[in-house]
């Protein structure tokens, strides 16, 4: 999405009851023979990174909105006590725009929220991160870190590692239930159809269809129901393409022309907030939360919002396609953090990663704050969730789309979603741009970017 967009699928475990990071300490659950052929030949020490024992402040950047990294580094601090936090926030566009100059500053930050993160990997801005995947057995995980990997084309999807993932996150469309049941919603819809009449019928009820936000500061939430348009009138496939830099990919194709015409009909039938490009996600997750919208599109992150704003009254299920049977798609994939080059503390940032996914606690928070699948390795559980709860609905979708995940549009280059997405549906929200001048200009500002 900057927040908008994500995503994608969105695991992880490790016991480690150490109250203090010592530098000849290893992770609870892995062994010194797992990551080292001879420990007598590598001292332990020096084979998996930790944090020492001295005091020790992390300089992060992270992304306003999203208590859960807020709550893992609390908890961190509390099983390592000698590392505390400095933490600054920013909204996804401001990060996008600002990330270069933190990262080449004289105090680059050791951890950064990574909206993208290609071309500060290409500038040299980014720190390498294989050496810590082979030292912590990340690349054995069940789910491939293909997402935060740029090989030396400058393609995502395989080579190098730059960044790692916070959880698999997924998003699709939430419901207010009650409203839903006065339009006579028994159940989710099975079609774009059949998704198409209850829009209507929120419409004739004097109801608000659909809640979303798209003020510049936030960067446009019309892209994702435009992405899952997308999806349910093509192959995912394309559209990964585009997002990783394929040579040769287009978003301008026929099928997404189809969609984005859709979602100009939307915005003509009244379905969005008539004030749209002035809300922000706060805003509207807020607006939602108090009972306005019937429908939203968001990401499982907001799972601990809507639970206690509307206890028990929130549904989940993904776009549904256009033809009965086939396979949804979602956009689904973790919220990518990086290490800056030169960070100071850069040791203790893997650690920091590799504890994310693997001890127990963090993998409770992934769970109950931010609703998401905390991935990670091999055999790692899913910890419980509460029956009823809209996190254990996003949590069962998962699986149902499966391969059919994508990555967020807003994500294919680090200026996308600020000078090409969010401007030009602002545009068609005020009747100034239609669906096929939309794909054109984005396109036109894609290939822009990469040439530089």
């Amino acid at each position: 999405m900057n927040k908008k967009f994500l995503l994608l699928s969105f695991v992880l475990i490790c016991g480690i009851v150490f109250s203090a990071c010592a530098a000849e300490q290893v992770p609870a659950e892995t062994s010194v023979e797992e990551v080292a052929p001879s420990t007598e030949e590598v001292p332990a020490e020096e084979v998996i990174p930790v944090c020492g024992t001295d005091p020790v402040v992390m300089n992060v950047y992270f992304e306003t909105g999203f208590d859960t990294i807020i709550k893992v580094t609390e908890e961190f601090t509390n099983q390592f006590p000698n590392v505390t936090w400095e933490i600054k926030q920013d909204q996804f566009a401001n990060l996008i725009n600002s990330t270069p100059l933190l990262l080449s500053s004289d105090n680059p930050p050791d951890i950064i929220r990574l909206p993208t993160f290609v071309t500060f990997a290409k500038d040299g801005l980014l720190m390498n991160l294989d050496n810590y995947a082979t030292e912590y057995g990340w690349n054995d995980w069940p789910v491939p870190l293909h997402f935060a990997r740029l090989d030396a084309d400058g393609i995502r999807g395989s080579g190098t590692l730059y960044a790692m993932g916070l959880n698999y996150q997924l998003t699709g469309v939430f419901y207010n239930k009650e409203l839903a049941a006065q339009i006579g919603m028994t159940e989710p819809p099975k079609t774009l159809d059949e998704f198409d009449v209850l829009l209507a019928k929120a419409k004739e009820a004097g109801l608000l269809p659909i809640m979303q936000w798209g003020s510049a500061k936030s960067g446009m939430g019309l892209a994702f129901p435009l992405q899952q348009l997308m999806a349910a009138y093509g192959p995912v496939g394309p559209i990964n393409d585009w997002i990783f830099n394929k040579p040769g990919a287009t978003i301008d194709t026929p099928a997404n022309l189809i969609a984005a015409e859709h979602l100009q009909k939307w915005i003509e039938n009244e379905y969005f907030p008539p004030d749209i490009n002035a809300i922000e996600y706060t805003d509207a997750a807020t607006r939602f939360g108090q009972g306005e919208g019937v429908f939203t599109f968001n990401g499982d992150w907001q799972n601990a919002g809507y639970d206690t704003d509307l206890p028990g009254n929130v549904g989940f299920f993904v776009m549904p396609p256009v033809v009965v049977g086939e396979q949804p798609a979602a956009m689904s994939g973790p919220l990518t953090y990086g290490i800056a080059a030169n960070a100071e503390h850069a040791d203790c940032a893997a650690f920091f990663f590799n504890w994310l996914a693997t001890n127990d606690a963090a993998r409770q928070i992934n769970v109950t704050v931010g609703g998401s699948n905390p991935g990670g390795p091999a055999g790692a559980t899913i910890p419980a969730v509460t029956e009823g709860s809209v996190t254990a609905e996003t949590l069962a979708a998962g699986p149902v789309v499966g391969s059919n995940a994508m990555d967020f549009i807003a994500n294919a280059t680090s200026a996308i979603f600020a000078q090409g997405w969010t401007p030009e549906l602002q545009k068609m929200v005020g009747g100034q741009q239609d669906a096929a001048g939309l794909l054109k200009a984005v396109q036109e500002e894609y290939e822009r970017e990469l040439s530089q």
